[in-house]
């Protein structure tokens, strides 16, 4: 990391207008930076286009010639062909416009831009109804369901797609990013700039940081980035060519300034974005409450309780027992892998904490040989982790057959065990063994929840996480648990199984 130990003091910058700009209502500021999303708005444009397009084609080839006898019936008139493959498209891009689906703050990341596209499939299928039934358009309740349907399910590919590949390019090419000018106090944009490039597919990367308790807190001190104080702060932006100001924490004692800042910034395209001091808490828990022009953010409990935590346990034992059926013959020939590779049982049994506490045994695959546990005590100084884990990338215990079984996760399926009886669930954070402390502090939080076969630990690394980073996922995981999101780690965890990422 570059140090920054000079730094020149600027003069107090010339008095100007601190309350807005006058502009018209009709036209926006041209963003002189960032402009990643004008492309990739294009295309996505073109792509829901197609994705509704085809939806139609399919569905008029489907049902209508079916209908018909194989006959051409009115799918073949001019008029029908417009609607059908042009404006029913159209229709589909400016419904999900007016529903937000194409604003840049939330492409790329998190779960607002699919739930705009999925109310946008809602109002589509409302208003084709309408219309239908106004007219009196005698259509085909099939054919227009599935146009529906196969329209969303495209589109949500699509951009899903799209994400993947927006994602590729900020990771290996820095591309489509945000450059940021963090601003308040030096823990507090400390905090804020390891919690944005903690996210490299996130596209924000903080590029200054501009102290407003005086550069004499950070002189002699290690900075990610240049660290300024006392300038301008739109002429710190401009140095440096950023487009977005993060107001980080509280920044400053004076009440006014966030709003004379927002107001120096209006008309010139640059971003305002306020990040206060609630760490690993998820948008869905946050809400805004203006009181008398205040603007309070409410933070809800935790919901680890309810009908939607009712239908994570069903989902569980469902799931569990419909896969210890369908893999039987998966589970027998690892079995009989493992008693070729080394004589011996072919499971390992473990004592784990669960929930609240509650102590159980776990259900695995036998990775090592049987001499594992009277070997570990001469590996201690071999730990390549911190924490409560013991992990070596080259573990001389494990036989050849069970690295395989580690690195695709198939050691684990026996824990569909752990899931029917109610022990464990398919997500949750990892069960740590029953040895290894007492679970004081905030590891102690894990315990309010069942542990999983997968989680947000596992997806997001591994084994190649710290100790503490593996908790601050968990922790985040039980403190932001919804249905949806157990339903997301699972389809990553498809991409981190088959890709093999932290496995050993």
């Amino acid at each position: 990391m570059p140090q920054y130990d000079e730094f020149e003091i600027q003069p107090a910058p010339p008095e100007r207008p601190t309350n807005g700009v006058p502009r018209s209502a009709w036209t926006r500021a041209k963003r002189t930076v960032s402009r990643w999303h004008r492309p990739y708005t294009v295309m996505l444009l073109l792509l829901d286009f197609g994705a509704a397009a085809i939806a139609s084609l399919v569905a008029v080839s489907l049902f209508e010639q079916a209908a018909s006898g194989f006959q051409d019936p009115d799918n073949g008139e001019p008029w029908f062909q417009a609607v059908a493959y042009v404006l029913l498209p159209l229709g589909w891009l400016v419904v999900l416009w007016a529903n937000g689906a194409y604003d840049r703050r939330y492409l790329g990341l998190g779960t607002d831009e699919f739930k705009r596209v999925t109310r946008a499939s809602v109002t589509v299928a409302a208003s084709v109804s309408f219309i239908a039934f106004a007219t009196k358009t005698d259509l085909s309740r099939l054919s227009v369901g599935f146009a529906l349907v196969g329209a969303t399910v495209l589109i949500l590919f699509a951009r899903y797609v799209a994400r993947l590949i927006l994602h590729v390019s900020r990771r290996r090419f820095g591309a489509a990013a945000q450059r940021m000018v963090l601003l308040g106090t030096l823990p507090e944009t400390l905090e804020v700039y390891t919690a944005v490039t903690r996210s490299p597919a996130a596209g924000l990367v903080p590029v200054a940081i501009h102290l407003t308790d005086g550069y004499a807190a950070a002189k002699g001190l290690e900075t990610p980035v240049p660290v300024h104080a006392g300038k301008d702060v739109l002429a710190l932006v401009r140095e440096v060519g950023a487009d977005t100001i993060a107001f980080c924490g509280s920044a400053s004692a004076e009440p006014g300034e966030l709003r004379r800042l927002a107001w120096q910034l209006e008309g010139t395209g640059i971003d305002l974005v306020v990040a206060p001091q609630l760490t690993d808490i998820a948008g869905p828990r946050v809400h805004i409450r203006p009181i008398e022009g205040l603007p309070l953010l409410h933070v809800e409990e935790p919901t680890i309780s309810g009908l939607g935590w009712l239908a994570k346990n069903v989902m569980d034992r469902v799931a569990a027992g419909l896969g210890l059926i369908l893999l039987s013959p998966l589970l027998l020939a690892i079995g009989i892998a493992i008693k070729i590779s080394d004589p011996g049982p072919a499971f390992f049994r473990q004592s784990r904490v669960g929930h609240e506490g509650k102590t159980f045994r776990v259900w695995k695959f036998r990775t090592m040989y049987v001499d594992a546990e009277e070997r570990l005590a001469s590996m201690q100084d071999m730990n390549e982790t911190d924490g409560l884990l013991f992990k070596v990338k080259n573990d001389p215990r494990i036989f050849p057959a069970g690295r395989f079984l580690r690195a695709s996760s198939l050691d684990e399926l026996p824990q569909l065990i752990n899931v029917l009886f109610g022990e464990m669930s398919l997500v949750g954070p990892r069960p740590l063994p029953a040895d290894d402390g007492d679970f004081l502090g905030d590891v102690r939080r894990r315990l309010l929840v069942r542990p999983g076969i997968t989680g947000l630990w596992q997806v997001s690394g591994r084994s190649d996480l710290s100790w503490d980073e593996a908790v601050r996922l968990d922790l985040y995981y039980v403190d932001n648990w919804s249905l949806a999101y157990d339903l997301s780690i699972l389809w990553r965890t498809v991409g981190v199984v088959v890709a093999r990422k932290g496995a050993y």
